[in-house]
C-alpha cells in the first residue's frame, strides 16, 4: 500500500492515529518541530521513494485531511545508533539529545510492532514549515 497522495502532495502521518498524531500535527503548526523520523523498512514494504529536498508534503490528520504543508530541506538515512543530537532538536518532542531520542523512540517503534536495534536504518527528514492549511 502506498503512501497517501492528498491534494497532489505526498501525505505524511505523524505518530499514531488519535492523541499523538494531534499532539505531533500541533508541534509543526503551531510549535519548531522541524522534523520527522520513520524506519526505511516502512518505505521499502509500501514501495515508496524517500523524500527528496525541496518536496512539498501534506501533513494529514486522522481522518486524512490536509491539515498543513511541509517542505523538504534535508533527507539522512542513519544507523538507529548515529541518530544526531541536532536531529533530537529539530524533532522538538521534547528529546534534548541522542540518548533521548533513542530511548523515546526505541519505546515508541516497539509499541507499534516494530522494535528497533543500534543498527536499524532510520530516514531522518527535515523540512520547514509553509501553511497550516491545505493551500500550498
Amino acid at each position: 500500500m502506498a503512501f497517501p497522495v492528498v491534494n497532489g502532495l505526498r501525505a505524511i502521518e505523524f505518530g499514531t492515529p488519535g492523541a499523538l498524531r494531534q499532539l505531533l500535527v500541533d508541534l509543526v503548526v503551531n510549535g519548531n518541530k522541524r522534523a520527522t523520523a520513520g524506519l526505511l523498512t516502512e518505505y521499502e514494504d509500501e514501495g515508496e521513494p524517500l523524500e527528496h529536498v525541496g518536496e512539498r508534503l501534506a501533513i494529514v490528520d486522522d481522518d486524512g485531511r490536509h491539515v498543513a504543508t511541509v517542505v523538504v530541506t534535508d533527507v539522512v538515512v542513519s544507523r538507529f545508533a548515529d541518530v544526531p543530537d541536532e536531529f533530537a532538536l529539530a524533532e522538538a518532542e521534547g528529546d534534548l539529545t541522542a540518548a533521548d531520542f533513542r530511548e523515546s523512540h526505541s519505546r515508541y517503534w516497539a509499541s507499534v510492532g516494530a522494535p528497533v536495534t543500534d543498527d536499524t536504518p532510520v530516514v531522518q527528514v527535515y523540512f520547514d514549515f509553509v501553511t497550516g492549511d491545505a493551500g500550498s
